[in-house]
């Protein structure tokens, strides 16, 4: 289990940053959820003044009635409590008058609760931003997990709030790094993070004491356990539509990656099934991939980690899950897992190398995938102004022979069609564990990295 709260030195110190202006200051957090936005903003407020106050999705006189109680405990006036409004105009108003020149904080925790109540509530937080907060030196926070409300409605050029002096953050899921610092060990981390992902919630739920087969018994297989059912539940909390989205993902899960088998697999057309698949990519749940150096002919892969595996194993056999059958699924697990983690090591490599969280190969911008007909090379990355490429292969294999995968890989390597004449050509084997390393191969430098040099890599460590 992870602590209440870990990480998240970053957004601490932007939200730290704004506090400190001491003028009227708005901020937007949003992401999607069981992200961990309510326990950084509880973290954020302890020591400063302020409140916490929890959207809910009763009636707005609801909502008014708990904030007059917010609101009466900041200042310490009981009036508040006998304010007789149904308006959250009056009550800012209020606010304001009392605290004339003291820094406070206002969070309002799931904000679309209240533009599901009243559409034409954004408009009534403008008048109150534009008429009686723009002289106060109040911070107020409006946060959400509807991404679709928060990045349309809140943020979009369309909205009240648009050319404000808004400050936005999208919180995002623990990369991998995170996930290693919490667990030390890297084989546990990697296994944690190919199935439960770098979402803090998630992650509570893998038992340090089991083996990965067991952690996924207990809150994946098993009905009624917290992860059972949980991207069924966030789609259909997120989306109207939520089971066109299901039946996208279960496509793409089965294989089914390209634009056209999608829409052929769904009887969707192109110009409707476009608008899913940017929604999926904003929530960070799909990604379209392109080969290298091409413009078409992409593919779509699930990228956000429990989604890849819950729409692999769960969602296909969720009938005979239901049934109470858990011993099939695992079977079914235990036969394919390594394979399956033989994928999710590509993402894992591709991610690092993109955050450039390697040290030796720190100097490549860009990172990619390659095929071409029955060729394909895992991941290629470039640094155009130096002209240098590196081929790299990912094998979730012990004792792996690097002299034998390099030399594969440098014949693919000939076809790829990239700065031909004079690039500096380097390769990268990643493994878990190697039977034979080398250094170069035919003049060009090689990067061997098992899991222990990885682990070293990521830890800020040198190689011994």
């Amino acid at each position: 289990m992870i602590p209440k709260f870990y990480d998240r030195e970053n957004e601490i110190r932007f939200l730290n940053d704004i506090h400190s202006s001491n003028k009227f200051s708005l901020v937007v957090i949003y992401g999607r959820r069981r992200v961990g936005k309510t326990e950084l903003l509880k973290h954020f407020l302890k020591g400063k003044r302020g409140i916490y106050f929890l959207s809910v999705d009763e009636s707005i006189e609801e909502n008014i009635k708990s904030l007059r109680q917010k609101f009466a405990e900041l200042t310490g006036k009981e009036y508040f409590l006998h304010l007789e409004t149904k308006s959250f105009y009056d009550l800012f108003k209020h606010l304001a008058n009392e605290m004339k020149n003291e820094r406070i904080a206002i969070i309002i925790d799931e904000f679309p609760y209240l533009l599901y109540l009243n559409r034409g509530l954004l408009s009534l937080f403008q008048k109150i931003i534009d008429e009686i907060l723009i002289d106060s030196r109040i911070m107020l926070i409006l946060c959400g997990s509807s991404m679709s409300v928060m990045e349309s409605d809140v943020l979009g050029h369309k909205t009240p709030l648009y050319g404000r002096n808004v400050n936005p953050w999208k919180l995002l899921p623990f990369d991998f790094r995170t996930v290693l610092k919490i667990h030390g060990d890297i084989r546990q981390a990697i296994e944690a993070y190919f199935v439960f992902g770098g979402i803090p919630y998630y992650l509570n739920f893998y038992d340090r004491s089991k083996n990965i087969f067991e952690n996924i018994k207990t809150n994946l297989l098993t009905k009624g356990r917290n992860l059972y059912d949980e991207p069924f539940i966030l789609l259909r909390q997120e989306f109207r539509e939520s089971r066109v989205y299901r039946l996208i993902l279960k496509y793409i899960s089965l294989g089914y990656r390209s634009l056209g088998k999608i829409c052929s697999s769904t009887g969707m057309d192109k110009s409707n099934i476009m608008k899913y698949l940017s929604t999926l990519q904003e929530l960070g749940i799909v990604k379209h991939v392109l080969p290298l150096g091409m413009k078409r002919k992409g593919v779509y892969e699930i990228v956000d980690p429990l989604f890849r595996f819950w729409f692999r194993y769960i969602y296909p056999h969720r009938d005979i899950l239901e049934m109470g059958n858990i011993d099939e699924v695992e079977r079914i697990i235990r036969k394919d897992l390594n394979s399956y983690f033989g994928l999710c090591f590509e993402h894992l490599i591709e991610e690092l190398l993109a955050k450039k969280q390697i040290a030796d190969l720190s100097g490549f911008r860009r990172v990619s995938r390659w095929w071409h007909r029955d060729m394909e090379i895992d991941l290629v990355a470039l640094n155009e102004q130096s002209r240098e490429i590196l081929f790299a292969e990912c094998k979730w294999q012990d004792r792996v022979n690097a002299e034998r995968v390099v030399e594969e890989l440098f014949e693919k390597s000939r076809h790829v069609e990239w700065n031909s004449e004079g690039r500096k050509e380097s390769f990268a084997v990643f493994a878990k564990s190697f039977a034979r390393k080398t250094e170069e191969f035919r003049g060009r430098r090689v990067f061997c990295f098992g899991l222990k040099e990885l682990e070293r890599a990521l830890k800020g460590r040198r190689a011994s």
